[in-house]
């Protein structure tokens, strides 16, 4: 390389913000005295599975205290301590209700029965015979965000408690439509009926038209067999759709003319909405968008900093996300890292001199189709202020003069004392 083009590079670099105002200690830094140690012994011999290191050891998916049993209710991704947008395995977010079987896959089978021609019955292995696929696919807890709903805002939210039941993962199967056309869709068939092999029977209704589009019948993810709490050893991928319907540990699909109208489609994931009426079957993923650096309760310096952050839509790709530093009163697009698929979550990055005084920073997400993440006041125009679920309104976070991050949401007015989250456990529920 000439030496033209490393200065053209350079000055790329610069305009950029890369080397802006960066930390005047960094050039003056000792070396630790420790930090050759690791030079004089052997290292850890092979292994036959591989495992993080002991340092970082602190990143673990959240829990809250609060809940009842830990064999119901959900664990959160780690957002602000991961980088890119794969969830490794063992962090993507949690969701049982009835705690996580232990299934053999030598005794695994699949039923695919009701208004079918040909009923079946398959195996593990006769799944992964059938043509595979793999696709990046973001799952979402309904519930995420549901702290959003709490009034006045919660002080000690963090990006993790905020929005960290979504994950992103590769996913590996068999299309669900490759099963259905094996056993013969018959005349008067319009739903699917999936069941779960856990301790609740969890059950869901999935319209035939959403099975016959884009849904995957997984058994692997991340080039490696699905991890027990995600469904192991099969479980449905319904893209951009709530993770609810995502039935894991897949052991019955049953063909009908009608939804079955379960606890959890009626009792449970139905919304409230403004005007007071109640809507079920809203499964669709609406635009979300969350800063994961700087967020709640980190501590930053004065100086550069690339703000950070994770986008996601179930009504296909993000085309733009915008940063606001100032409370929202001026927004600057925000550069995005190329997205494996369509409905896999984007990162997205900000190149950011922090000047010391208190400010208020925020993400907005748009989809392909032109939907946008709304503020607080525009989601409670549309949803009732004690629904429970698909709350997506921009998430503001309060930088003080000190380089402390807070949540910067604003307390409702007029609003009840507790909004719809709170005191409930569950999905997304801390207590």
């Amino acid at each position: 390389m000439n030496r033209r083009k490393i200065l053209q590079l350079l000055g790329k670099s610069v305009a950029a913000g890369a080397f802006f105002k960066l930390s005047t200690g960094l050039a003056q830094g000792k070396i630790p005295q420790g930090a050759t140690e690791p030079m004089k012994t052997l290292g850890i011999p092979l292994r036959e599975y591989g495992e993080r290191s002991e340092f970082e050891q602190k990143v673990i998916r959240y829990i809250s205290p609060n809940l009842r049993s830990r064999h119901t209710g959900a664990s959160f991704t780690p957002l602000d301590q991961l980088e890119g947008v794969i969830t490794p395995s063992s962090l993507h977010f949690e969701r049982h209700h009835s705690g996580v079987p232990n299934v053999n896959p030598a005794e695994y089978r699949l039923v695919v029965h009701g208004l079918v021609s040909r009923p079946l019955i398959f195996t593990l292995q006769d799944l992964k015979r059938f043509p595979s696929i793999t696709r990046t696919y973001f799952i979402e807890c309904a519930g995420n965000g549901q702290n959003g709903y709490r009034n006045p805002p919660d002080m000690t939210l963090t990006a993790t408690r905020s929005r960290g039941l979504v994950s992103t993962s590769s996913w590996t199967g068999v299309p669900l439509s490759i099963l259905l056309k094996e056993a013969g869709i018959k005349e008067g068939a319009r739903w699917l009926i999936p069941e779960s092999q856990d301790a609740a029977a969890y059950i869901r209704s999935l319209p035939l038209e959403k099975a016959l589009e884009d849904v995957l019948v997984a058994y692997a993810q991340n080039g490696e067999a699905i991890r027990p709490e995600q469904g192991y050893p099969v479980r449905l991928v319904v893209p951009g759709w709530e993770g609810s319907i995502q039935v894991k540990w897949l052991r019955r699909i049953e063909l009908t003319d009608t939804p079955v109208m379960s606890k959890d489609e009626t009792s449970e994931y139905t919304d409230v909405m403004a005007d007071g009426k109640i809507w079920a079957f809203t499964w669709l993923m609406e635009p979300q968008s969350i800063i994961t650096y700087p967020s709640g309760l980190q501590q930053i310096e004065r100086g550069f900093h690339e703000i950070r952050g994770l986008a996601w839509s179930g009504f296909g790709r993000v085309r733009r996300v915008e940063v606001s530093l100032d409370g929202g009163r001026n927004w600057k697009r925000a550069a995005l890292e190329p997205a494996p698929d369509p409905l896999s979550a984007v990162r997205f990055k900000v190149n950011w001199a922090w000047d010391g005084r208190e400010t208020v920073i925020m993400s907005r997400a748009t989809d392909e189709k032109g939907n946008t993440q709304p503020t607080q006041e525009e989601f409670f125009t549309r949803w009732a202020r004690n629904n429970r679920y698909h709350y997506n309104a921009i998430q503001a976070w309060r930088i003080g003069a000190d380089g402390r991050v807070v949540n910067g949401d604003r307390t409702l007015a007029g609003a009840p004392a507790q909004l719809g989250a709170a005191g409930r456990g569950g999905c997304g529920g801390e207590s």
